[in-house]
């Protein structure tokens, strides 16, 4: 099938980055704050997705969104690059497509604005011809308008395009919108668990350099995280 596929949407956290730690703290700061018990970093990987606000409701309860989410933003503006990591292979991958052709976005649930400053800090824009988050438009994954709206912000099609991500959010986005959908276990989920979600994802790999050599024919030398 890769050689069908024109365009493709990449996740973020989890897929092209891991920037986990970064969020449990800004999370557990907002906790603090309310003099709440901390949650631990395992609770808070499991429970991330669909944008901070959800899980800020998840971990805190409704009453502490609103406040809460003041003070992540506020604290993920300060330490946004302290334990930012390129995951093996982002990089390299998103180049290779890029050199074969491949029309590629970021599509992600992390806010639009700091997505692009990743992606610029990271190095990734040049090879992408968008990024889009949450901020953006009035939609998150897996709302089937985030998903159209990407498509059409990228001038492409739902049977040439297809998503790559780490999280049933990504399968359940790709799915909304008619489009197939690869995983990569490097976020917070297994390949068993990824590949017995429902509905299940086309391919599920072990990380970017498995998935670009088993789907894409691309062999790919990750650089060490």
């Amino acid at each position: 099938m890769g050689q069908d596929i024109q365009s493709i949407l990449f996740d973020l956290d989890g897929t092209l980055i891991d920037h986990f730690t970064t969020i449990y703290r800004c999370y557990r700061h907002a906790q603090k704050v309310f003099g709440l018990e901390p949650a631990s970093y395992e609770k808070v990987r499991a429970t991330v997705g669909g944008s901070v606000p959800i899980t800020m409701e998840r971990l805190l309860g409704k009453e502490y969104v609103e406040e809460g989410v003041k003070l992540f933003r506020a604290h993920y503006a300060e330490i946004w690059k302290e334990d930012l990591r390129a995951l093996p292979g982002s990089l390299e991958l998103l180049k290779a497509l890029h050199e074969k052709g491949y029309r590629q976005a970021m599509f992600t649930n992390k806010e639009g604005s700091n997505a692009r400053l990743i992606s610029d800090y990271l190095g990734y824009t040049p090879y992408l011809e968008k990024v889009i988050g949450t901020g953006d438009t009035p939609w998150r994954k897996p709302q089937p308008e985030f998903t159209h709206y990407a498509l059409e912000q990228l001038g492409a099609h739902t049977e040439t395009t297809i998503m790559v991500g780490d999280s049933p959010w990504d399968i359940a986005a790709a799915d909304a919108a008619g489009l197939p959908c690869l995983v990569v276990a490097t976020g917070s989920h297994s390949i068993a668990d990824l590949a017995a979600n429902s509905p299940a994802p086309l391919g599920a790999y072990a990380d970017l350099a498995e998935l670009g050599r088993e789907f894409f024919n691309v062999e790919i030398e990750p650089c060490p995280a």
